[in-house]
């Protein structure tokens, strides 16, 4: 009698000839796959969130085709195809402008202040030397999908028709996305307000500009406008 297989029963599940290595193995795998996927809805980064997911479900594919489950092999494999449609069309719109709109809002805007008031924590986090002090001249511009805020940008004007960005700021489900890209994108934005130069805001976490055609000037990022029609 050979110790080092494991009979195929009611009990087990297990195809006739698997080895208890391969039984850990496939374990192993199960268990992997499973956090992966658990991890994946903990994500509060949309495109993190699809990508993981799809990451567990093609592992748990592999697994439960090995033991084999079939019915939890269909279920992982509708799951997977789910996340491939939604991952298309998430990188496919990212830098579609169909899909974000730049709405420009006053500074005294109460939703303005509510959106900034709601995010203030994680705001401190990705721009630390924030602070809106509402004087001067100044400029506020949601970027929305649909009814959706996604980001803010907040600007004022600087001597010399220099716009200094003083936030850029993306919600956490749309942090993978660059979306303030529109506001620099629509320079008439600001060369309609007399601007030619935008600097983006001093110490700001993980920059993104040298993207969007800024070039790097000392610790900041610069875009020269073209001039005002």
């Amino acid at each position: 009698m050979d110790l080092g297989v494991v009979r195929a029963g009611p009990v087990t599940g297990l195809s006739r000839g698997t080895t208890l290595a391969e039984v850990n193995w496939l374990e192993l795998i199960g268990w992997a796959g499973s956090a992966v996927l658990v991890g994946s809805l903990l994500q509060t980064r949309i495109l993190r969130l699809r990508a993981l997911n799809l990451v567990g479900c093609v592992v748990l594919i592999g697994y439960n085709a090995a033991i084999p489950v079939w019915p939890m092999v269909g279920l992982n494999v509708v799951l997977a195809a789910i996340n491939v449609w939604y991952l298309r069309d998430l990188l496919a719109t990212r830098h579609d402008e169909a899909v974000y709109e730049v709405v420009e809002v006053g500074v005294d805007d109460q939703f303005l202040a509510h959106t900034l008031r709601v995010h203030a924590a994680d705001i401190a986090r990705f721009n630390p030397g924030f602070t809106w002090r509402r004087e001067g001249r100044q400029s506020a511009f949601l970027v929305v999908k649909a009814d959706e805020v996604v980001g803010v940008v907040l600007a004022h004007a600087e001597p010399g028709g220099v716009a200094q960005v003083d936030l850029d700021y993306v919600t956490q489900r749309f942090r993978d996305f660059t979306p303030g890209e529109f506001v620099y994108r629509r320079s008439r934005l600001f060369t309609n307000q007399g601007f030619r130069r935008v600097v983006s805001p001093p110490g700001m976490v993980a920059p993104y500009y040298h993207r969007l055609g800024f070039r790097r000037q000392g610790d900041a990022y610069v875009l020269d406008l073209p001039a005002a029609a």
